[in-house]
Parts: structure tokens; sequence; C-alpha cells
């Protein structure tokens, strides 16, 4: 992020070139601009900036494209949510790529707009409502397909697992593991114009077209999925494991490395999934559940697998706890965001690992339309089992959380009963019960199907869900009683016992306040209420401001 003293610098450096470059315009735009013409140049500079090695490209508004380019001041979008709207309307006519930063510049001799816009990725050029541009010198061009095969073998260079292991043979791979490929290969493809003469190929005729090879060449990822326990040390120095660690009652620990196509479910073998029985309400019959899906378990490691960043040499990691699983691979959340995948069915553009994805989709093992997030959120569903949870508060790790426990029996129970529940409800739902917040838009539209109550943000399941469900108990510990019921307990106790403390106060009332609230918010409640009554004159304090020791008038 720039600081307007950097800005202006930059813009001073810029202004003083002697030409514009392939990845540098300047527009007066004084008081608009074609809209689909900056979609354009986006594009152009964008490819531009990566064929030249910059870090970024620039598109700048209110100044002069002729020498000596004065400023002009410009008047497109100035209003502010006009401006920030630009990020998103850019991004759904390009591959998913917007601007960096729009940079808002007011000097003395008129505004200036400097767009941040960042290099076409390595391996995907930029696109503007499908088409591929570029520059010839100043001017707007199509991309040549030189450039475009430029950006597009990029990956091949910059993509771990695509990189040949020279040294490696036929012989280095695990027999097992290269027949399941062979089956998978073979089932996946059934449909297809080749299906039927898959078995008819020899090995590296097999490898080549399931793209686990490069020109018949064994790369990291043959290795990594089908390579013997003993040939990772081809992957050296990048250790190719993943890690189970046990944390519970008992503590216990294995690593494994490849065939990652047959250590999966290894890892599957080692976690503790025991059954459990849950009795909806007015049926006769328990469901019985095991505490994981396997097929969920095994979606999200080989999504971890797909998604490992190697070149910063860490395993994937699966802890075991007593309630829950925690998949963690290094990397970030690569495109896009999680609900963009369970809400509105994404498809992802890029990956950290292109030649490995594509291998593992060609085994049945991931899938690269970005339904695998989905369908693990969907399954949980259908197990009425809390929901599938990321943590990605650190940028360079994606944490993913698969409960094995119920948290909250209304929750399972709403499910059971509400079949109809949109995907989005069932995530709001869920984050009620783990007391996450939730948009007050969600809240209003929970409310209105009557499965939850209360203030915002503190909300729970609704009387008439926690009366069809048994948990009338569970409700009234949730609503508060009036307050004139807690006023009348203290009375009670200072006429008992001559007077209250604030400590002695707080034991006396504060199990009795609703669950919903934590220990800091019972205790400002209990403040405001002592506040209430010794304006109303009902009580008065007697001892000091620190240390208050509470009487009531009445006995005075």
């Amino acid at each position: 992020m720039y600081s307007q003293e950097q800005l202006v610098e930059k813009l001073k450096l810029y202004r003083q070139m002697p030409s514009e470059t392939e990845w540098l315009e300047f527009k007066e735009a004084k008081n608009s601009f074609d809209f689909n013409t900056l979609g354009e140049y986006f594009s152009a500079i964008s490819n531009e900036a990566n064929l030249k090695g910059q870090h970024s490209g620039w598109i700048i508004f209110g100044i002069r494209d002729k020498p000596p380019r004065e400023i002009v001041g410009t008047q497109y979008r100035v209003d502010p949510s006009s401006l920030n709207n630009l990020k998103h309307e850019i991004a759904k006519q390009t591959n998913g790529l917007t601007f960096q930063e729009i940079h808002e510049l007011n000097l003395p001799e008129g505004r200036v707009l400097m767009y941040q816009i960042p290099p076409a990725p390595a391996g995907m050029p930029t696109s503007w409502k499908g088409h591929y541009y570029g520059r010839d010198g100043e001017s707007l061009s199509s991309l040549s397909i030189q450039e475009m095969e430029t950006i597009r073998h990029q990956i091949e260079a910059l993509d771990w697992s695509a990189q040949i292991c020279h040294e490696a043979t036929i012989d280095d791979l695990d027999g097992e593991a290269l027949n399941i490929a062979r089956a998978k290969f073979h089932q996946k493809h059934m449909g297809t114009r080749f299906g039927k003469d898959t078995d008819k190929w020899d090995t590296m005729t097999f490898l080549d077209k399931a793209k686990l090879t490069r020109n018949g060449k064994l790369t990291r990822t043959t290795i990594l999925l089908l390579g013997k326990p003993e040939a990772a040390h081809y992957l050296n120095p990048h250790p190719a494991q993943i890690s189970w660690k046990l944390e519970a009652e008992e503590q216990a620990y294995a690593h494994f490395g490849p065939p990652f196509l047959r250590s999966v479910e290894e890892v599957f073998k080692h976690i503790r999934n025991i059954k459990f029985r849950f009795q909806p309400h007015n049926q006769l019959i328990p469901i019985e559940l095991s505490k994981y899906d396997p097929k969920i378990v095994l979606e999200a490691l080989n999504n971890c697998i797909a998604h490992q960043d190697y070149a910063q040499y860490a395993r994937v990691i699966v802890t075991e706890k007593i309630d829950r699983l925690i998949l963690q691979n290094i990397g970030g959340f690569y495109d896009g965001t999680v609900d963009d995948y369970v809400l509105r069915e994404r498809t992802p553009e890029r990956y950290i690992n292109s030649f490995l994805v594509q291998a593992m989709v060609n085994l049945d093992m991931i899938d690269t339309m970005g339904m695998g997030v989905r369908r693990m959120f969907l399954e949980q569903r259908k197990r009425y089992f809390p929901l599938p949870e990321y943590d990605l508060a650190d940028s360079n790790h994606v944490q993913l959380i698969i409960y094995g426990k119920l948290i909250d029996e209304n929750y399972s129970r709403i499910l059971i009963e509400n079949q109809d529940l949109s995907i989005a409800e069932v995530m709001a739902l869920d984050s009620v019960q783990k007391k996450r917040e939730i948009s007050k838009k969600m809240i209003e539209m929970l409310k209105k199907k009557k499965l939850v109550e209360g203030r915002y943000p503190n909300v729970f399941v609704s009387a008439s869900v926690a009366q069809a469900t048994n948990k009338r108990a569970q409700y009234i510990k949730n609503r508060a009683f009036d307050a004139d019921h807690y006023e009348q307990l203290i009375l009670k106790f200072i006429g008992r016992y001559g007077s209250a403390t604030r400590s002695e106060i707080d034991t006396l009332i504060v199990d009795k306040l609703p669950e919903i609230l934590d220990l800091t918010q019972k205790k400002n409640k209990i403040g405001n209420l002592i506040s209430k009554m010794r304006r109303a004159g009902l009580i008065q304090n007697e001892g000091s401001q620190k240390t208050p020791r509470w009487v009531s008038q009445a006995m005075q």
C-alpha cells in the first residue's frame, strides 16, 4: 500500500518519462470515460505488466497523455461508492482479476486517479469479455499468439508439481497404486471416445494420458501420487508427508508419504470413527451416525494435497481431537472465498499446483469445478451435523475443521424437520449454534421462519422450536426474567442479611441470567440493575465507591 507521498513521487516520475510504455497509460478523462475501453486497457496492461516483469501496471486519469503531461483533473466517478464499485464491475468481465488499488489524489492542480493493475498470473492471460488484449507500443491491440503462449507456459516453470524428476523410472512406482490409478481413470473416462481403450495402454501411455508425466518423463506429481515410499527422495528437500496426530485422552502420531493415492485411505483408518445414536423428535427409530463421513474426510484430505504449497517445506497435518478433525495445509486459500464455492458455486480459475490438480482430477480424487467444498457442506448438512469451518486467520495456512459431535441438538432437529432450508439459511443457523455473529438481514429472515429469537447479536433457538424439540428448559435459560424479578431477589437478600456487597449480588444473580450472555455481559447487566435500583430509591450505598455495601432505604 503506497502512502500519499509515495504516490505523488511516483506520479512525478511517470510524468517525466519520455513516452508511455506498454504497462503505463495516461488519460485526461475530464468528465467521463468509456467503461468497455477501460476494461480493454485493464486486460492489455495486465498482460503487458506480466510480460515486462512489472509488479504493477498503471492507468492514470486526469493527465494529458502528451509531454509535458499537465495535470488537468478528472471528474470520473467522483462519488466514492461509485468509484469503489468499479473493482467489482471490472472483476465481473475479466477472468476474476481486478485493480490492486484505486488511488485518489486531490492535488492543487486537480483530482488524479491512479489505477494500479496486477500483472496477469503465470499461466493465465488476463481477458476482458472473453478477449485478450495487449499493447503495440502505446496502441491498444489484441494479444499476439506468441505473447499468449509465453504467459501460458510460465506455469510450467513456476508449478512445483510439474517439474520432471529426471532420474526417476517406472520401477520407482508402487504397483498397487498404479493399478488403483488405472481403475479410477478407466471408471472416470468410460463414456469418452478413448474410454474403451484404456486397458490396452502400456504403463507410459497411461501415465501420459492421465497427465501424470510430461513427454514420457516422471514428474513430482507422479512420485507424489504413485511413487513407492522409498522414492520420496526424488522430492527432497521438500517433505512430501501427511502427519496424523491424536490429541485426546490418549496421544499418538504417524507420518504417511507417497503414494498419496493410497496414503489418504491409511490416514482415514487411523481416525477413530465410532458410531452413536441420535433420537429425532417424534420418531421411534433413532438415527445411527458415524462421527465422520469418509467421503467428507477424503475430499478434504485430497484438497489439502492438491493445494499444499510444497515449496514452503511443510507437511499436511491432520489433528484428531475428541470432537473434531483439523486439517491444515500451507499456502493461502488460493482462488476466491469459501462462500464463493458454497453459496455461489464458483469455478476456480487458477491453482498453485495446476499439473497436480489435473492429474488428481483424471484419477477422480478431486474435481476442478469447485464443487468439492460445497459438497462437504451439503453432506454434513444431510447428516444434521455442524457444518465444516475454514479458519483463514493466518494468510499462509488453510485450516478446515470437520465436526464429529453435535453442538446443539436443536440445530440438528431443525434440519430434520425443515428439509427445505437453503444452504445459506443452514450456514446462518450453524453460526447461531456456534455463537458466531451473523448479519441482521439473515437474523430477520430466520425470525420470520420462527427459527431464532433474541436481540441482535445474541440470538438463540426460538420458543416454538424449543417446544417442538423438547428444549423448553434451555429456552427458559436463554430468556431474561423481568427486571422486577431480579430486584426482588436482591431486596430479599438485603432484608435477610441487612446488606449486600457487589460480589454477593453477583453470586446471587449471575447464574440466573440468560445463558446466551457471556460473563462480562452478565456483570454489566447486574451493574445496570443496581444503578436503576439506586436511582429509584430502593437501595443506597453505605460503603465506599470502591467497595460498596448496599442496604435497603426502606429499612433506614
